[in-house]
């Protein structure tokens, strides 16, 4: 039995491996890379089987933002070439997660800049906006910074379903990312979404000049913290930020640490997010194999995305089934979902 092989039955049987561990696969992937694939995708196929999940997101407020991560084109602190707005309205945020939910997402995400919210009337959009997300059958979900127990609790009240705050990268090398706050806030920010009820999505980026030492570090803390979607970012350099000149990561680097993030955390929704097109290439369906069950899709806060269609088809011909079936929608008519009004494909011109 490879030692791939005896850390992949330790992964499954103790939800997740040590870090001594982690650094033995590592080793034995930088040798063995697609061995390591093959067996981080029979651990998610192990918890999750071949359901693959789509979330989508929209920019909801743009821009202005206090904090000065350097890796960000919103922060206030950088000159880049961003649309800079205000809090959309709650009717547009629910358009958006009308046209996710025809292209598949089970889950949508309000995104707004800055380290949190503070005025009551963009609470109060926000509140409609979840309201109509539920609406549409949608689980609404939320990144809205740095957030209390009583607003956590509130958001449940509304009926949001999943909290999301990264924290980017490990503690370690937190201070080599952002200034403007501590690493505490971040994870004190997780645990308040945890004890309001709230399901919640953290992760971070690859790619920011961190080793795997800190990919290992950061996978632990979320593991310690038992959040339940893990989503993995790939940095795309944003001219003006301070990272804006980083070279990309080699694709199999990209695949080695999703496999990694897989074995560490093997009951948990391992989500590929931002990046994922550029940096991976021709390599993208590897990382499902990788170990990947879930996908945002479609386009990101500042960056393009892919048209969700080809996400769909990618798995399907990977012999996976997305977790919500995507809507038919007429040709002849944006709105015209033919599932809710029962006719048929391009027969309502």
């Amino acid at each position: 039995m490879t030692i791939i092989e005896q850390l992949k039955k330790i992964s499954i049987k103790n939800k997740g491996l040590g870090e001594e561990e982690a650094w033995r696969l590592c080793e034995e992937g930088s040798i063995n890379p697609f061995g390591l694939m093959a067996a981080a995708s029979e651990i998610r196929d192990y918890f999750k089987g071949k359901a693959i999940s789509f979330c989508g997101i929209v920019n909801a407020k743009s821009g202005r933002c206090s904090e000065d991560c350097a890796f960000c084109a919103q922060s206030a602190h950088y000159k880049t070439n961003i649309q800079a707005y205000p809090l959309k309205k709650a009717d547009e945020i629910i358009a958006a997660a009308q046209r996710a939910r025809t292209a598949g997402a089970e889950m949508f995400g309000i995104v707004t800049s800055g380290k949190g919210i503070k005025s009551k009337k963009e609470w109060a959009e926000i509140f409609r906006a979840i309201e109509g997300i539920c609406s549409l059958g949608v689980l609404p979900c939320a990144s809205l910074g740095i957030i209390t127990g009583e607003r956590a609790r509130a958001l449940k009240d509304a009926g949001l379903f999943r909290y999301h705050h990264n924290l980017e990268t490990s503690r370690s090398y937190f201070r080599n990312i952002c200034t403007t706050h501590e690493y505490d806030e971040d994870i004190e920010t997780v645990r308040t979404a945890i004890n309001a009820g709230l399901s919640v999505c953290s992760g971070g980026l690859v790619g920011l000049g961190e080793g795997m030492s800190h990919r290992i570090e950061l996978a632990l803390t979320l593991r310690e913290l038992a959040v339940d979607s893990v989503p993995i970012n790939i940095l795309t350099p944003i001219k003006g930020t301070p990272l804006g000149g980083r070279p990309p990561l080699p694709p199999l680097e990209i695949l080695i640490t999703i496999a990694l993030f897989r074995f560490l955390l093997p009951d948990r929704d391992i989500r590929l997010c931002g990046g994922k097109e550029k940096s991976l290439r021709q390599l993208l369906p590897l990382a499902v194999v990788a170990g990947s069950n879930a996908f945002m899709t479609g386009h990101y806060l500042t960056t393009p995305g892919r048209d969700p269609e080809l996400d769909v088809e990618m798995i399907r011909d990977m012999g996976f089934m997305p977790t919500r079936e995507p809507l038919h929608v007429c040709k002849c008519a944006t709105d015209c979902h033919l599932e809710d009004r029962g006719i048929e494909k391009n027969t309502c011109s």
